[in-house]
């Protein structure tokens, strides 16, 4: 690949790493509990987008395209579990645990763990990832191959894992300097909401 066409490469990703999707509202959910959730569940979506870069380099993303019922499967199942993550944040709410494992320093490594996992299982189920890197990656490439698509993959899930820590940061320290459990409880209440109204909508336009 020459420089220039890696220099667009990489302009591309990084509009497309500002644009807010259900990774970006993920982890803003996360983030409402500290840095270090918000951090693991970029991290997790990091790992989702390298998992697809796999997939796609290895040709297995080619069925998406070509099989509208393993699309729309993969798409129901990734709106049913942000809809799940949605209400799952919503009544823990509601019960005043916004994020129960935080309570106990054992328990704050299973929240790190479970905001990796979410973010991991939220790209892996979101097939538009897959798509973009199908129609994406060989108008970049003179030759396609698997070392080269994954490579391509690779620098699109850093500049994305990049901006989504960038945005946890933020995120976190705003929370934390606000300082007013009423403000941070309509946070939390609006980006619970968010993933689950995402949810109903990838499984609405699935069907």
């Amino acid at each position: 690949m020459s420089l220039p066409l890696l220099l667009s490469f990489i302009g591309l990703c990084v509009l497309l790493a500002l644009t807010p999707g259900p990774d970006t509202f993920l982890v803003l959910r996360f983030s409402m509990a500290g840095p270090r959730p918000g951090i693991a569940a970029a991290a997790g979506s990091a790992c989702g987008g390298i998992v697809w870069a796999v997939v796609v380099a290895a040709g297995v993303a080619t069925l998406l395209e070509q099989s509208a019922t393993a699309y729309r499967s993969l798409k129901v199942i990734g709106g049913i579990y942000l809809l799940y993550l949605g209400i799952r944040a919503l009544l823990a709410h509601r019960k005043g645990l916004a994020e129960p494992e935080l309570e106990q320093s054992g328990a704050r490594v299973s929240s790190v763990r479970s905001a990796f996992a979410a973010g991991l299982l939220s790209c892996v189920f979101n097939p538009k990832v897959g798509l973009f890197y199908l129609a994406v990656l060989p108008q970049f490439l003179a030759q396609v191959n698997f070392v080269n698509a994954l490579t391509l993959g690779a620098i699109e899930s850093t500049i994305a894992a990049a901006e989504m820590v960038l945005l946890a940061v933020a995120a976190a320290r705003a929370v934390t300097l606000l300082r007013r459990p009423k403000v941070r409880d309509r946070l939390e209440q609006a980006s619970a909401a968010i993933l689950a109204a995402l949810g109903v909508g990838t499984v609405a336009s699935a069907a």
